[in-house]
């Protein structure tokens, strides 16, 4: 059952988003070579609970920290701890905050000091993917529009998308319906309404779009080991154009 949020509802996620969004931020300033990724976790956590939200993803089916951290080719739910980063690395950061009952959730993709062009080249092709899946996300259009266009531009630049991990609702719970895939399939999804909220998230790889789950029944990671990037938004529809809920500034797509 897909549930339709009220313009308070919106109100309250957007406030969410803005924690969610300012995390992002300070995890972004603080990714550096030498940084464990429980460091980072740690950050994420005070922070959060100093902005009056919860970090959602803490305790979740009994998911052991703040935020999921997943370098290089692991693609979402690697779990911080003692890994060092490195130099050339790139890491997934995928925050999730609970306010006032209400979540929002976010990701994005950072390179760790300097690396290689085609590993940029990775990040910019899922952060268009995210922006074109965004554009589509409008009253009347389908969340298969959606899936197109996410598709469309990440293999018109040369790459992969998961199908096994999809996007999804998100609103009084961290998944609701309906699912966003990234690819398009022979059913099209349900039409967009006004007061949908939906997290929107590519998660490409630079080669094939086999996965694999660690032993920590977690971490999933790419099967040939290849690079990945993960790009997240929630997005509300309205009645004006998509709104990007995480966004630094909370933003209304024209």
């Amino acid at each position: 059952m897909i549930i339709r949020k009220s313009q308070p509802e919106i109100e309250i996620m957007a406030r969410a988003g803005a924690v969610v969004a300012d995390t992002l931020a300070l995890l972004e300033e603080s990714v550096a070579p030498g940084v464990t990724t429980g460091e980072l976790d740690a950050i994420a956590e005070e922070f959060i609970r100093s902005r009056g939200g919860e970090p959602t993803f803490k305790g979740y089916k009994g998911y052991p920290a703040a935020t999921c951290l997943s370098p290089n080719s692991m693609v979402v739910h690697g779990i911080p701890g003692k890994a060092k980063l490195q130099d050339g690395d790139i890491l997934s950061v995928d925050v999730g905050v609970t306010l006032d009952g209400f979540v929002a959730d976010s990701a994005w993709t950072f390179p760790v000091g300097s690396i290689p062009a085609d590993a940029q080249r990775l990040l910019d092709v899922c952060r268009a993917a995210l922006e074109a899946g965004i554009e589509q996300a409008r009253v009347g259009k389908t969340i298969g529009d959606i899936s197109q266009a996410v598709q469309s531009v990440t293999e018109g630049g040369g790459f992969s998308v998961i199908r096994s991990l999809v996007g999804h609702g998100v609103g009084r719970s961290m998944h609701e319906d309906p699912q966003v895939p990234n690819f398009v399939s022979g059913h099209r999804g349900p039409e967009l309404k006004e007061g949908m909220t939906i997290a929107i998230e590519p998660m490409i790889t630079a080669g094939a779009a086999d996965v694999y789950i660690h032993d920590d029944d977690w971490s999933i990671s790419t099967a040939d080991g290849s690079l990945a990037a993960h790009f997240e938004h929630t997005v509300a529809i309205t009645a004006d154009g998509p709104r990007i809920l995480t966004a630094k500034t909370v933003v209304l797509v024209p």
